[in-house]
């Protein structure tokens, strides 16, 4: 709860009418929320912050240096206002774009300016590139496994350093460097459509689904009946209240098993690297999501498994209410979006 002087100050100065804003709390985890910039209502007032965020605009997270393990994916992305916490502690957001009203000629829109050093200005109009380039190089660069392992050490101890191809005038070969750098942003900018919830991706979470995904998550009863009524509470343990508000995760249920013959034809080569195993992970003791493949339910984003992370926090005696019917959706299509990233391959990915 807010402390009673920033309630006070709240109260005498009324609520703003633009107050309420999507709010990225967690990886894959977007909420509504009261953002007010001038009391320490949530964890920082950071009134600077806010005027930055813009439909169009694109953050991903960063720290200088990692708690957790550098071999998983460390960077989170959004379009909408994240957490200071989001997912490491006192994570740094970096945007693609500033807003800049300063020679602003339509005010209709949003005058703004790339999120650049001029060194990098250089760089990219010499490739002939521009900063919605780099920025998914850069998600793309920090979700390659093989990146974070080469540097997992240096990760440990300060900012990701970025590789660029032909750095700093593009190099004799400019051409191939800039065709290396827009391969990269292309597969960035998958990554980010799935990375963002707010984005719906054509096979992955809205159209006719690719056949491995729509097989992932599952809804189901142990009867074989549709969910209903009481089905859509969490009452499977999955989190609960510590020291003061703090929602600390639980054991939950999951039923580790192999696949059925009918998801392993769906699955089809993706179980490669998806997983020999699969689990069934309850709500409660009649109803659950069936099949989420091992590398699905185990994927882990700056250290939170995220799925789990999720469900610790929509317990019914944390959330005081069951699931709608939307939020049990939201599950589906977190762990689908999880599926697609996991596989990813240029190849295998619609274009949106």
């Amino acid at each position: 709860m807010p402390a009673p002087s920033a309630m006070r100050c709240l109260n005498a100065a009324g609520h703003l009418e633009d107050g309420f804003v999507r709010y990225a709390y967690r990886p894959f985890d977007t909420r509504w929320l009261y953002w007010e910039g001038d009391t320490k209502l949530l964890d920082e007032k950071r009134a600077d912050y806010k005027p930055h965020i813009f439909d169009g605009n694109l953050w991903l997270s960063a720290v200088p240096r990692l708690r957790r393990d550098a071999a998983e994916s460390q960077t989170a992305l959004t379009t909408n206002i994240a957490s200071l916490h989001l997912n490491e502690w006192s994570a740094s957001m970096f945007p693609a774009w500033l807003r800049d009203d300063g020679f602003a000629t339509n005010q209709a829109a949003v005058q703004r300016r790339p999120n650049l050093s001029l060194s990098a200005e250089r760089y990219l109009d010499r490739l002939g590139l521009g900063v919605d380039d780099l920025f998914h190089h850069v998600i793309a660069t920090l979700h390659d496994a093989d990146y974070r392992t080469a540097n997992a050490g240096a990760l440990r101890v300060e900012w990701p350093r970025i590789p660029l191809t032909g750095w700093p005038d593009g190099g004799r070969d400019a051409q191939g460097a800039a065709g290396a750098l827009a391969e990269s942003a292309a597969l960035g900018r998958k990554l980010a459509a799935l990375l963002d919830t707010d984005t719906p991706v054509v096979g992955v979470t809205t159209g006719a689904l690719r056949p491995e995904l729509a097989a992932v998550a599952v809804p189901a009863t142990t009867d074989g009946g549709n969910m209903a009524g009481d089905d859509f509470a969490v009452s499977a343990g999955w989190g609960h209240f510590g020291q003061g508000d703090a929602v600390m995760p639980g054991q939950g249920r999951v039923v580790e098993r192999d696949y059925t013959a009918a998801e392993q034809a769906a699955l089809g080569d993706a179980i490669s690297k998806l997983g020999e195993t699969t689990f069934d992970v309850y709500l409660n003791e009649r109803a659950y999501w069936r099949n989420l493949p091992a590398a699905v339910w185990n994927y882990q984003l700056g250290g939170y498994q995220v799925l789990k992370k999720w469900l610790s926090y929509r317990e019914s005696r944390v959330l005081d209410r069951a699931l709608r019917p939307g939020e049990v959706q939201h599950f589906i299509d977190t762990a689908r979006r999880v599926a697609a990233i996991v596989q990813l391959d240029p190849r295998l990915m619609p274009e949106r």
